[in-house]
């Protein structure tokens, strides 16, 4: 492994976009022959993992077409993270000029959204890592060797990108990588950090950084309906089922109407046959209140034509209640929803800018 990883540095030096000889070679070091000896440690990786060895997933990657700056070659579970725009995995990240490459936590720094493939927001990768890196610093505390940031020294914003995606790394000098048994440990060392966050993520109702559960139907709803490809999100509870999404909206039109309450308002939850939720009045005021609930931190929600046009008619009564945060019990049946954190905004007046169109009905004249 480690003539592999030299290798491949070597020819890093050479890169061009053109599939010359030297990139054909770099090809099949990293799609084909890392990965044959990746499989090797298949069981013990399973075990690191805490995964089933039929779940290790190996792939390599240099490009499609053009041939990419920084190559690479990445472990994974197949169920949780079946693309790298997804969820969690360990990769080896060979730097632009050949001078170094990287073991590295990595989560996926794209990701596709309505069928189109956008990078991360920079803020977004930070708060994933951010997330992660406290559920294994008990472990990650074993080593002192563990890089926060890694320097790839790419010149395209492909090869950029991956840099902030990091969690934790292991660098590899050209001039001093290791022999075969131990990079051996230290691949099983990140897998065990791999796998820690792997439970943490199917346990988690909502990763930060991630797009809220309800945004992500939405657009992946929108793209379907448009026959626009879109991937597959598994194994870490990203989507909500129906049960998942009643309790969610029972909980928070239950907050909100305990809010008002609290108030002096009447309450009357009209969310069946009006198109708002609660309906109140307090003397001879009145106020139209549209609710929203959600298990991610309530920055992004989705609203629907209808209730944009409507809260605009009834400002300045009305109101928009944002309930974040829920927690979702998924070990009892049914579901139940618990906590949130309640935010209340009126009057509610939606500013064209704050909205952001994932769909469009176009008439074709047919």
């Amino acid at each position: 492994m480690d003539e592999l990883l030299s290798e491949v540095l070597g020819l890093q030096k050479v890169w061009q976009a053109k599939n010359t000889e030297e990139m054909q070679r770099r090809g099949v070091v990293v799609r084909t022959e890392i990965p044959d000896w990746l499989r090797q440690q298949e069981e013990a990786l399973a075990v690191a993992l805490e995964i089933p060895v039929n779940d290790v997933g190996v792939e390599g990657k240099d490009g499609a077409g053009q041939r990419s700056e920084v190559a690479w070659t990445r472990v994974y579970s197949k169920s949780r993270t079946p693309s790298a725009t997804d969820g969690w995995y360990i990769v080896y990240l060979f730097s632009s000029d050949g001078e170094r490459v990287y073991l590295s936590l990595m989560q996926g720094t794209t990701e596709w959204i309505a069928g189109e493939l956008k990078p991360r927001e920079p803020a977004a990768l930070k708060k994933r890592i951010d997330w992660a890196r406290p559920l294994i610093e008990h472990r990650a505390s074993e080593r002192a060797d563990l890089l926060t940031e890694i320097r790839l020294n790419a010149r395209t914003k492909l090869g950029k990108g991956y840099e902030p995606g990091t969690v934790l790394a292991i660098e590899y000098r050209r001039d001093a990588i290791p022999n075969s048994d131990v990079l051996s440990q230290d691949l099983l060392f990140m897998a065990r950090l791999l796998g820690l966050l792997y439970k943490a993520a199917d346990d988690a109702t909502h990763i930060p950084g991630d797009l809220p559960a309800e945004v992500r139907e939405a657009t992946q709803s929108a793209a379907t309906a448009a026959n626009r490809r879109t991937t597959r999100r598994g194994g870490q509870g990203f989507l909500l089922t129906a049960a998942e999404r009643k309790a969610i909206e029972d909980r928070s039109v239950l907050l909100a109407t305990e809010h008002f309450q609290a108030q002096g308002w009447a309450v009357k939850d009209v969310g069946a046959n009006k198109p708002y939720d609660l309906h109140l009045t307090r003397g001879d005021e009145r106020l139209h209140v549209e609710v929203k609930g959600t298990t991610s931190d309530g920055s992004q929600i989705i609203l629907t034509r209808a209730e944009v046009e409507w809260q605009r008619r009834f400002a300045p009564d009305n109101a928009l209640v944002v309930v974040h945060s829920i927690g979702l019990d998924r070990s009892v049946e049914p579901v139940t929803a618990t906590g949130g954190v309640l935010s209340c905004t009126s009057p509610w007046t939606i500013e064209e800018e704050t909205l952001t169109v994932i769909s469009y009905i176009h008439r074709t004249g047919l």
